[in-house]
């Protein structure tokens, strides 16, 4: 029997905001599990908590109290540098703006990452040029972000979240700005990087289409896991996102 292992886990975490005279407590106390290999969805209402966990997760932000763990590493207990290093070399992020520098092209904007990883800048290009071809824009290359279309954008984006082979790809709200057809596009390309490359892919995210694509389903209320379902238990069918049937 082959054993998981684990990427992620989460012990106990809370998270408190002190506004004023009021207390919200965003994150109650979660506690979970995410193995290497896994595409996971955590999924919510606004105001649920899920955006923070997954700021937790990505070492975005500190909890309050609890622990979470990559790779076994506490990154609550990592000073500021080498915080700096996991999220450059193990995290790649994901955005529903994209977050794409404007004045750089396709090709600059996948290769910054590697600058700041010290990648030599020859292999910075060759293999920023490898990753755009991964993601079907091979031609666009030297075309900034205005000259593109949005769905387009958020290749470029994925593309930048694999520049320096990270074990984890957080992508928030990934199919929030684009269409039916170019949201189905982009839930499969990420599916097929974890098929492929066996790339952890967690997302925060409102978008039902995920659930066709996701290996288990995270769902957060009021600051808590409400309940954990595996592929097998969502009631979806196989080959059909929102209308959109497989070839």
């Amino acid at each position: 029997m082959t054993t998981r292992r684990e990427i992620v886990r989460t012990q106990t975490v809370r998270k408190t905001y002190v506004m004023g005279e009021e207390t919200v407590h965003a994150l109650r106390g979660i506690s979970m599990t995410i193995f290497a290999g896994e595409y996971i969805s955590i999924m919510g209402p606004s105001g649920s908590g899920k955006s923070t966990f997954f700021n937790m997760v990505g070492g975005l932000d500190k909890p309050t109290s609890g622990e979470v763990y990559i790779d076994e590493v506490d990154i609550a207990q990592l000073d500021p540098f080498e915080l700096a290093w996991l999220r450059c070399r193990k995290i790649g992020y994901i955005f529903q703006t994209f977050n794409l520098i404007p004045v750089m092209t396709a090709l600059e904007n996948v290769t910054l990452p590697m600058v700041f990883a010290g990648t030599d800048p020859d292999e910075a290009r060759e293999k920023g040029a490898a990753l755009l071809a991964l993601v079907s824009l091979g031609q666009r290359l030297n075309h900034k972000p205005a000259q593109m279309s949005g769905g387009q954008q958020q290749r470029v984006a994925i593309a930048r979240a694999l520049a320096n082979d990270p074990a984890i790809i957080l992508a928030d709200e990934p199919t929030g700005n684009l269409d039916l057809k170019t949201g189905h596009e982009v839930i499969e390309l990420l599916k097929r990087l974890k098929e492929e490359r066996g790339v952890t892919i967690i997302t925060a995210t409102h978008d039902m289409k995920m659930l066709d694509a996701s290996d288990r389903v995270v769902w957060i209320t009021d600051g808590q896991v409400s309940r954990i379902q595996s592929r097998d238990e969502l009631d979806i069918k196989v080959g059909s996102i929102d209308g959109l049937q497989e070839a």
